[in-house]
């Protein structure tokens, strides 16, 4: 009897919807998405509700492991948006690492990271519910190696700029590309761990 193999999917989270396929609560859940996952299915590197963008899909357990816990830190890029219009003291200090709060008391200086202010985006990354344009805000892409719990948000108040959106566009080579809200695309295995730069043993 042979074994079905495992299958891989990038999605374009939604804003407001939860990174998970079951919830106590009433929130969005990924099984409203107009696509039949397989069995077994589950999120890599999860976003919350408010974050959108680049999303993992998968019924191999192992990925997890592979691209989050192994000893080689692989990069996440994240389009955000920033209330108020940022120095360049505070894009030095986002860049060079800043203090935030991990748990309780705990504190924590992020690692370096790169950190760049950009043009405002159009087409795929406009909302119907968009924050007016004419408001003071920065647009940046932020590259990580590491993921704490919301680093990113707790990173730009540290800087004293709220994060207004937050959208994961890639993960090493695997980019987010022109994925609509809400859509799906199944890759191959090769690829898949191809474009994340890891390798996978059965």
């Amino acid at each position: 009897m042979q074994l079905q193999s495992h299958r891989y999917f990038i999605i374009n989270k939604p804003y407001k919807m939860v990174s998970q396929f079951v919830s106590s609560h009433p929130v969005r859940l990924l099984g409203e998405l107009a696509f039949d996952f397989p069995e077994g299915t589950h999120a890599i590197g999860r976003l919350d509700n408010d974050s959108e963008g680049l999303l993992l899909l998968t019924t191999n357990k192992k990925v997890t492991r592979l691209l989050f816990q192994g000893d080689m830190p692989h990069e996440r890029t994240y389009l955000v948006r920033a209330k108020g219009e940022m120095s360049e003291q505070a894009l030095r200090r986002l860049q060079e690492g800043v203090p935030i709060r991990i748990t309780g008391e705990e504190e924590y200086i992020t690692t370096p990271c790169r950190v760049a202010i950009v043009d405002p985006p159009t087409g795929l990354y406009k909302r119907n519910n968009e924050l007016p344009d004419q408001a003071p805000h920065t647009w940046l892409t932020i590259t990580l190696t590491e993921g704490k719990f919301h680093q990113v948000r707790k990173m730009m108040l540290a800087v004293k700029h709220r994060c207004q959106r937050l959208i994961r566009i890639s993960i090493e080579d695997l980019l987010l590309g022109d994925l609509q809200p809400g859509e799906v695309k199944e890759l191959p295995e090769a690829e898949f761990f191809s474009l994340l730069k890891i390798a996978y043993r059965s």
